[in-house]
């Protein structure tokens, strides 16, 4: 079988493999398209099917075209009155006691590594309604005032946050006098020739006539109405024939010397000059020994992805409007064409190896909890950054996977998450009485975050507990509270302003010296850690 045949053969069983309303999908080979493949509807009430120049929200993927944009201004800011401006306009724009960190620099910011909360997660805390309206240029800088202090310290651990290239591209417009739009244009949009693609930071205006749908084939599809604006972060829209296109100029620029894409693909490092996975708006990750540089993008309703192997010079791109797992696509269409080895599959003897250290822990540092259970034969579910990371069962103490080791010794958690650079310790929570037959009740009241300018109401009584948020951005809708240790609690917030949802939010009540009463609380979830409370009444 000829290679452009096993090309269009893994293109179109895409959408058996991988259900939903439509999508579209395409492979850059050597500098050209070696094929490409849509199906399904952009509308399923209108039955408008997805077309190669339909305009899909491609979200987080925007950040590595904004770090392009800003490397080509650096690199070619002889009299160094960009970098100057630049430098301004964060400082207007940050906090002082956040901007004045000389590790908080523009490197840390595009590599993750800043340590400032993410404000799509803060927007909870702030009062946020799911569904509700959130501007660029009336809500994002009341957001970056209010991001607090930083949860670890800037260079020491990567932790995604959209603050980072809010900020930046913010800061860009201010220091050229142009729009983000207007520099996307003309540094990378028309030399790549992305003859359609455009900076829409409106969510709520896709171009006709994409629609996005949540769901599943077992519950059906409903179409979701984003009404959010980004920018710097994710707001850059495209169709496939755009995304082709960007690829070709990836393909050109990556071996070319000193282009900004060739700089921001290099390896990057932490402070301490160990090896980080990310940078520039770019993930990296080793795919069975080949390197594999891209990145995705969520909102309600799109799951987007690109990944771009320079050795093999091949590219996937994957756009679809629903919530199906868009990495898991273009990882199956890479396989293929790239020729890497298919996943692992299961052996015919499972290991049946069960450890007896499963339940709930407590990252004191960060305070996080951390549940832990079996899952399939051999495996175990963690949960503790926002989503479940299936590790595998290596011995009775230890289990890992490509992104995490975790080992128990000394009745306490030893994690290390190999992609984020963080190491810690954690210590089991101990089950408790029933809050509804001891004085947990006293975490009722109101808390007060002025860091944050957020107040947290706690209602409810024993089990049955509920948090509600107040700040700039309104009155949010009460969340359950889940009863997981002596004064821990988690917040379940499944559905917030943007897609994917925090998740789990840890609440960590504090007693006073009497043991009965509660003083305070602190709350955070993976993306935004560390927020304390002062109870009020």
């Amino acid at each position: 079988m000829s290679t452009s045949e096993s090309i269009r053969r893994t293109l179109e069983s895409v959408p058996s493999k991988f259900r939903g309303p439509g999508g579209a999908v395409a492979v850059v080979k050597d500098g050209e398209l070696a094929g490409q493949h849509v199906w399904g509807y952009a509308n399923l009430d209108a039955r408008i099917s997805i077309t190669p120049t339909t305009i899909f929200p491609i979200c987080s993927i925007s950040k590595q075209m904004v770090c392009l944009v800003l490397t080509d201004l650096l690199q070619n800011d002889k009299d160094k009155a960009f970098e100057d401006a630049l430098h301004k306009a964060l400082h207007e724009l940050l906090p002082q006691d956040l901007i004045a960190n000389k590790d908080l620099t523009v490197e840390r910011m595009v590599a993750m590594q800043s340590g400032l909360r993410d404000y799509w997660a803060l927007t909870v805390l702030w009062g946020a309604t799911p569904g509700g309206r959130f501007s660029i240029y009336q809500d994002a800088p009341k957001a970056l005032k209010r991001l607090g202090g930083f949860h670890f310290a800037p260079g020491t651990e990567m932790s995604y946050c959209n603050s980072n290239f809010l900020v930046l591209g913010l800061a860009i417009e201010k220091a050229t006098g142009q729009t983000l739009g207007d520099l996307l244009q003309s540094h990378l949009f028309g030399p790549a020739k992305m003859k359609t693609a455009a900076l829409r930071p409106d969510t709520e205006r896709l171009p006709a006539p994409l629609v996005g749908y949540e769901g599943s084939d077992e519950n059906g599809y409903v179409a979701y109405q984003n009404r959010i604006e980004w920018a710097g972060d994710a707001g850059i829209q495209a169709s496939l024939e755009d995304m082709v296109a960007y690829e070709k100029y990836i393909d050109r620029s990556s071996s070319r010397a000193h282009s900004a894409y060739q700089k921001n693909s290099q390896e990057p490092h932490y402070l301490d000059g160990s090896v980080a996975n990310y940078g520039f708006g770019l993930a990296r990750i080793e795919a069975d020994g080949v390197t594999v540089v891209g990145h995705g993008g969520a909102l309600a309703g799109f799951r987007l992805h690109r990944w771009y192997a320079a050795d093999k010079r091949v590219s996937v791109v994957a756009l679809l409007n629903s919530d199906m797992d868009s990495a898991e696509v273009a990882s199956y269409v890479l396989r293929n064409v790239a020729g890497l080895p298919a996943k692992e599959q299961p052996k015919d003897s499972p290991n049946e190896t069960k450890v007896e250290w499963t339940g709930y822990y407590l990252d004191e540092e960060a305070n996080l909890a951390i549940s832990v259970l079996h899952g399939e034969p051999g495996e175990l579910l963690i949960y503790y950054a926002g989503d479940e990371d299936k590790v595998k069962i290596t011995d009775s103490t230890k289990a890992s996977s490509k992104g995490m080791t975790v080992s128990f010794e000394d009745g306490k958690l030893s994690i290390n998450r190999l992609q984020e650079g963080r190491k810690f310790t954690a210590s089991p929570l101990a089950p408790s009485e029933s809050p509804s037959d001891s004085n947990d009740a006293v975490c009722t009241g109101s808390y007060r975050s002025e860091d944050i300018d957020s107040t947290f109401h706690c209602t409810g009584s024993g089990d049955m507990l509920y948090g509600a948020f107040d700040g700039y951005l309104g009155q949010g809708p009460a969340h359950l509270m889940k009863h997981i240790g002596k004064d821990v609690w988690w917040l379940a917030c499944q559905r917030s302003l943007d897609a994917p949802a925090p998740g789990n939010w840890t609440v960590v009540f504090h007693r006073g010296e009497d043991g009965k009463t509660m003083e305070g609380a602190t709350i955070g979830c993976w993306l935004a850690r560390n927020v304390k409370y002062v109870k009020k009444d």
